[in-house]
């Protein structure tokens, strides 16, 4: 089960609130479009054509993958009742092809005990447990029971004798109880050489795999454990175990062992690393990679001295020198090198400050230093300290004591502003005057709303000051500030999970002299629940909100031209920047922490100018998937031929919530082929489409060959494709092949046209890596993390770069050379942006060879 499903009790509070464990969105976003409630199921703007998606409501991690009498049975974590988490129950779908499914009723719902969380299901041929016979075996299901009564996990049973279509909750549930709320999603399949159940299952916030053995799957051994290992940025779930042939040499057996993680993924957020080893039937052992050394270089500071030298203090965070470790109260501090480092801990996460650099020529090409402390990055666009509202006309400031001629629905805002924080709730801060808007009147509990008196949009910008929940607009339950126009929402903004008001702005100069209303909204008694918010001024000047980052940034010309953030771990790790761009340029290094909250703090040591970049922890891990949005990823069992079919949930918890897509939310990833193959001498796991994909191709491709292009962007269309048929569409399959000559990128571009939309597929020859660049791809600022660019390393073969693509309505899908460099994104392009075009920068490229056919979509 992912992340979300995790639920951690809010500090401080007496009551039974909970806060979730994911982020769901930025604080400010433009309302992206959502289907109508009449709009035909396949038909709504960003329906997957060619992807599993429910009907309706949430989904999130594929279960229980089968194959049985011909059928491969995808069950997948669902919540029945709504359009966000909750509710987790087992949807289920059929498929003949592994790309046409059959959406079939609830097969695990919950109930008023139990949530039913991710898990496996096995076809138990010989009966072994006595829920079916011989002639009839059962298909048994094998679930995590999230009980709503304290918040334990524990493993338990279903069956079926239909296959698969009714199922029935095993009495003697649970078969497995360790006294945990960190233990779940068992992986189960039978181990033939003790002919007995394995199962996989996940400590999560231990960072370790667990085995058992049963000859029933009701009896259960504990065999071994797994772990401490790789990444550890984030919990460990879905744990997966299988073997392939290496080389399709079936006397050279691997074992993979699939630890999908959240957050602490290779790209941010959520993500399936993978570990190729040994497993003898109790122990799982994994190939030793040997210990890494960075690369050698200039240091240009190692905090060894008992000052910082020529390196300037703002604040109070990094004391007067170098720590020697950890300071008073902060745990134990590990991964730095030598006797010093900085650390911002001092006097406690409360403190803030900035630690900056004399101003440096840029010689070599990478600066690779040692970071750790929070996970809180540098957002651009914030300021160091707070700014007094803009000036303009002041809709509301909730002083007075009264909420004058606005009107309220509901009890969550009282009869009258708070004058601060109410009774059980955490320190709070950053509102103006005596009153604001306070929704925490008893708790979580309380919902409704509070509607502002129409008013003319005269000016740019729409300013206020917004904290509590982050429940943005358009989720199930929100916690919002919306502005309506026409009746309709046509901007929102939603907190950040902690109690400090900061600035939002809306820019609504395009709605310019229309008539508005303002409502705020507390639709939400779970965790987190309310919301603040206070001063709400139009102004022809856009407020600017505070920096909250505990970050290492480089500075040139005055702006944060990289940035990078600890892992919410006192464990320091490599990272590096690139600094090419600005050879011969002077710049400045800033340690920054303008963080009051939990993990308020940074951490940084052993700043090294070098011509190589040094590799983090999470860059020498090995990744399934290099995208934003693979994860839960696990395989089928029992596939014939002895294939392995895997498939993952193509989100990401960091803004999972917040996806424009209505009445469903939540995809699967195209379901793809796993092999083991040497790769520059190295065992990788690599993957490729089924096969099945390509019947869903239009018969006719479009092609090109030989087309050149130099510092240039082109569209292939006309004479540079063969019979002037232009590659364009919105569900496209693409085999492309590049010859290298002078370009430092090139690729190709998807989903281009309106107002500049497009999705950049490209590789880097300077870096090696294939990569996804989704800030122009759409809809994308619904979540700060959303809009970025991904990479996977991927060496050119024989000066070539070979391409698999494959795009639908709101994913494109990268895998690059022969499957060892995969990437996964979701993206939320204007229909009307349907262009591709072939670009190189830096020189020229050539495409060799192109084909793309359009594909037909599973609706029946």
């Amino acid at each position: 089960m992912s992340s979300v499903h995790v639920f951690r009790h809010a500090r401080t509070r007496s009551t039974a609130a909970v806060a979730m464990v994911c982020a769901l969105s930025a604080a400010t976003l433009a309302v992206p479009r959502a289907a109508a409630a009449d709009t035909p199921l396949y038909a709504e703007t960003y329906r997957p054509q060619f992807h599993f998606t429910p009907q309706k409501n949430w989904m999130n991690d594929p279960n229980g993958l089968v194959y049985y009498q011909g059928e491969y049975h995808l069950f997948y974590q669902y919540n029945p009742n709504g359009n966000s988490w909750g509710d987790m129950s087992w949807g289920h779908a059929v498929s003949k092809d592994l790309v046409h499914w059959k959406e079939l009723p609830l097969a695990l719902s919950h109930d008023d005990k139990e949530m039913v969380f991710s898990g496996s299901a096995v076809v138990d041929w010989n009966n072994t447990s006595g829920l079916g016979t011989k002639k009839n075996p059962p298909m048994v299901a094998v679930y995590t029971s999230a009980y709503k009564d304290g918040g334990k996990q524990a493993q338990s049973l279903a069956y079926s004798t239909d296959r698969g279509r009714t199922w029935t909750k095993y009495r003697g549930n649970p078969v497995i109880d360790i006294g945990s709320r960190d233990f779940r999603d068992p992986k189960v399949q039978w181990y033939a050489p003790t002919k007995s159940w394995l199962m996989t299952v996940s400590l999560s916030a231990e960072h370790k795999v667990r085995f058992y053995s049963s000859k029933n799957l009701k009896d259960w051994t504990q065999l071994s454990d797994f772990g401490p290992a790789g990444a550890t940025g984030g919990v460990w779930e879905c744990p997966d175990l299988f073997p392939l042939a290496v080389d399709g040499d079936k006397n050279n057996i691997k074992w993979v062992l699939v630890v999908n993680i959240n957050p602490g993924g290779i790209a941010g957020g959520s993500a399936a690393q993978y570990f190729i080893g040994d497993f003898d039937g109790k122990k799982f052992t994994p190939e030793d990679k040997g210990t890494y050394t960075p690369p050698v270089g200039t240091v240009v500071q190692d905090f060894e001295s008992a000052g910082f030298g020529s390196w300037t203090t703002t604040g109070t965070a990094f004391g007067r020198g170098p720590a020697a470790g950890a300071v008073d109260g902060q745990g134990a501090v590990t991964g730095f090198d030598g006797k010093g480092l900085a650390n911002s801990f001092h006097e406690g996460d409360g403190s803030t400050g900035t630690l900056t650099s004399p101003g440096f020529t840029v010689a070599k090409p990478y600066l690779n230093f040692k970071v750790g402390g929070g996970r809180h990055p540098h957002q651009s666009g914030t300021v160091m300290e707070q700014r007094p509202a803009p000036e303009g006309t002041v809709l509301a400031d909730f002083e007075g004591g009264t909420y004058g001629d606005w009107t309220r629905t509901g009890d969550a805002f009282g009869t009258a502003p708070a004058t601060g924080p109410l009774p059980d709730q955490q320190r709070f801060s950053g509102w103006l005057g005596d009153g604001l808007v306070n929704t925490f009147r008893n708790g979580d509990s309380g919902t409704g709303t509070l509607t502002s008196p129409e008013f003319t949009l005269d000016k740019k910008h729409i300013n206020f000051l917004i904290g509590g929940g982050r429940h943005p607009a358009g989720s199930g339950n929100p916690t919002a500030v919306e502005l309506l126009v026409d009746g309709k929402v046509v901007r929102s903004a939603t907190g950040k999970d902690d109690e400090v008001l900061d600035w939002a702005s809306w820019d609504v100069d395009d709605l310019a002299g229309k008539r508005a209303k303002i409502r705020i909204v507390d639709d939400n008694t779970g965790g987190w629940g309310h919301v603040n918010v206070d001063h709400i001024v139009l102004s022809d000047t856009k407020a600017r909100p505070r920096s909250r980052e505990t970050s290492v940034n480089l500075i040139v010309d005055g702006k944060v031209v990289r940035s990078a953030t600890g892992s919410d771990s006192e464990t320091l790790d490599w990272a590096s920047f690139d600094m090419r761009p600005w050879l011969g340029k002077k710049a400045r290094i800033q340690v920054v922490d303008m963080n009051t909250g939990g993990w308020g703090h940074v951490l940084a040591d052993q700043f090294t100018a070098a011509d190589a970049p040094a590799k983090s922890t999470l860059q020498r891990a090995d990744w399934a998937d290099y995208g934003k949005d693979y994860y839960a990823a696990v395989s089928w069992e029992n596939v014939p031929d002895g294939k392995r079919y895997m498939i993952g949930w193509m989100n990401n918890w960091d803004y999972a919530g917040a996806i424009p897509t209505s009445p469903w939310r939540g995809a699967q990833s195209i379901p793809r082929e796993m092999a083991l193959r040497t790769v520059d001498g190295r065992i990788r796991l690599t993957s490729q489409p089924v096969q099945t994909v390509k019947t869903l191709r239009r018969k006719r491709p479009a092609t090109a060959t030989g087309v050149t292009v130099r510092n240039s962007s082109q569209p292939l269309s006309g004479t540079a494709v063969k019979g002037g048929r232009g590659v364009e569409g919105k569900t496209l399959d693409i085999e492309a092949t590049f010859s290298l000559k002078d370009a430092e990128r090139f690729g190709l571009k998807v989903r281009t046209g309106t107002g500049g939309e497009e999705t950049v597929i490209g590789y880097d020859t300077t870096t090696r890596e294939l990569y996804i660049d989704r800030t122009r791809s759409g809809a994308v600022d619904f979540s700060d993390t959303f809009p970025g660019v991904q990479t996977a390393p991927l060496k050119a073969r024989n000066g070539k770069v070979k391409l698999r693509i494959l795009v639908d309505w709101s994913s494109v899908e990268v895998f690059g050379g022969n499957g060892e460099a995969v990437i996964t994104d979701r993206i939320f392009p204007d229909p009307s942006s349907t262009r591709v075009d072939v670009f190189a920068e830096g020189g020229a490229v050539t495409l060799d060879a192109l084909r793309a056919w359009r594909l037909r979509s599973i609706r029946r």
